[in-house]
């Protein structure tokens, strides 16, 4: 019997109600096991937040009228997802009406609660706290097989839900057939991060290291399969057509079918890196490359290999696979030390940030590729810049923050005009203490409210750390802060303090 969809939005309201990381999980296993196994993939694509069919040609103009809701729910998950096909499918003459009338449809057979579960899935903004660890820890708790199984399929399958459906129809067995597939991207490996060099060095205990120069670019993921080249994002989108540089430089390597791990960058003349801004600029459309090659090329770098002369490395150590690296493609192989001394790294490091790199990646060398989860074997180190900003509004929050306000407006002084400009938004390093104290300061400082956005009097000092600064057409000072996050509340700065707008527009690179 298929699942209700209210069924899967009420469990979506428990995961989103509770702290307990046990209980979201239990709650999640439990609606998969009275989930048919070929619905399974679906349902936890919704869960998280992902739409199985990627685009549906629906934004938010088209969400801002919907129909009354129904006053009982009938929709199931898999009529949802067959409506999210017909969506996806509509195309040509005639689409734009022809999809307001099916998602008029759709909605109209929904509750409140569904449609305002739907409205969220359709525009990205799901936000309940079903974080990936705790789906997978769901679907290897409602499967009955051991998480380490479930996270290797999702690391060489890609995707949780497909690894989901999977489990439900074939459990361990199955599970364990799951290989890497050359031309099908895999979860890329990530890295934890450390404020300093000897921070990061401290859990090689002087065993050797890879010690890479971190690159401000797009990630790429590229497979040569049958001598034809693909090209995928961190977040496993395909780019081909967008980076013909990366699609050349790995044709031209020798041997036979690859899996290589990079960096696609925008340089200087000079051999600085570009703003990360030109570089995504740079990947963002496959339209007219051939007029944004000239203007803005890329160089590729790789930092790892996955797959070389028909053998799998992910389990292979680093230093294996950076000689495999070196020896396929020295003359792409990203700025990188093979040391076991804490100084050398150290002074690698200052000797990147120094060139306009971002910082290094310390990489264990005796790690193999374990993919799509932070863990030790890869540490970043970035410098950290902080600036004291005045916060000129704040957000209501939804989902685990519902009931709070919580995404802050940062503003920078204006020493010209005695006023403020803003230079971005975060809700970053907010633990629920700050959450419950900020929403008693600016239920004070509140001058307007639209439901929404909670304006305040510009008298709250904050120190935020940043990685970065780059140019935008969003705020009026013409730029905008990369990674904000709240480091504290500076109680003991008045607004007078605050940094100037000149002062962030010196971190531009």
């Amino acid at each position: 019997m298929t699942l209700a969809l209210a069924d899967l939005v009420a469990v979506s309201g428990e995961v989103a109600a509770t702290r307990s990381r046990t209980a979201k999980t239990a709650a999640i296993a439990g609606l998969l096991a009275r989930a048919d196994a070929d619905e399974v993939g679906t349902v936890v694509a919704f869960l998280s937040g992902v739409l199985p069919q990627r685009r549906l040609g629906v934004g938010y103009r088209s969400l801002s009228a919907l129909p009354e809701p129904a006053g009982a729910s009938s929709l199931t998950v898999a009529e949802v997802d067959a409506a999210f096909d017909g969506l996806a499918a509509t195309a040509g003459a005639g689409s734009t009406a022809a999809r307001r009338a099916a998602l008029a449809d759709l909605m109209g057979r929904a509750t409140a609660d569904e449609q305002a579960f739907l409205r969220a899935l359709m525009t990205g903004n799901l936000r309940q706290g079903a974080l990936d660890g705790v789906v997978l820890g769901a679907v290897a708790a409602a499967f009955e097989v051991p998480d380490a199984v479930v996270r290797r399929a999702v690391m060489l399958a890609g995707s949780t839900h497909v690894v989901a459906g999977i489990a439900a129809s074939g459990g361990r067995p199955a599970l364990e057939e799951v290989g890497l597939v050359v031309g099908r991207p895999l979860r890329p490996m990530l890295a934890a991060s450390a404020k300093t060099t000897d921070e990061a060095v401290e859990g090689f205990a002087g065993e050797p290291m890879l010690v890479d120069g971190k690159l401000d670019g797009i990630r790429v993921q590229v497979h040569r399969r049958d001598a034809e080249v693909t090209v995928f994002t961190r977040s496993l989108d395909e780019i081909t057509e967008r980076v013909p540089e990366v699609v050349e430089a790995v044709t031209g390597l020798p041997g036979g079918d690859l899996v290589l791990d990079g960096e696609a960058i925008a340089l200087r003349a000079d051999g600085r890196p570009e703003p990360f801004q030109v570089t995504g600029a740079r990947t963002a459309s496959s339209a007219d490359v051939a007029r944004l090659r000239a203007e803005v090329p890329l160089t590729t770098y790789l930092f790892d290999v996955l797959h070389a002369d028909g053998r799998d490395l992910v389990d292979a150590p680093a230093q294996e696979r950076h000689d495999v690296l070196t020896a396929l493609a020295p003359h792409l192989v990203v700025p990188r030390l093979l040391t076991s001394d804490p100084a050398e790294a150290g002074a690698f490091f200052d000797e990147l940030v120094a060139a306009g790199h971002e910082g290094v990646v310390v990489k264990d060398a005796a790690a193999p590729y374990a993919a799509g989860r932070r863990g030790s074997g890869w540490v970043k180190v970035k410098p950290t810049h902080t600036l004291d900003l005045v916060v000129l509004a704040v957000e209501r929050g939804s989902g685990r923050r519902r009931g709070w306000l919580s995404n802050i407006h940062l503003g920078a002084r204006d020493p010209d005009t005695g006023g403020w400009v803003m230079v971005g938004k975060t809700f970053k390093g907010l633990d629920d203490q700050t959450l419950r104290w900020q929403t008693e300061r600016f239920t004070d400082l509140k001058i307007d409210d639209d439901g929404w956005v909670v304006r305040v009097r510009p008298e709250q000092v904050v120190e935020i750390a940043f990685d970065g600064v780059q140019r935008s057409k969003r705020y009026s000072g013409g730029v905008a802060l990369r990674f904000a996050r709240v480091l504290r509340y500076r109680s003991d700065k008045t607004p007078e303090e605050a940094d100037t707008i000149d002062a962030v527009r010196s971190f531009l690179a």
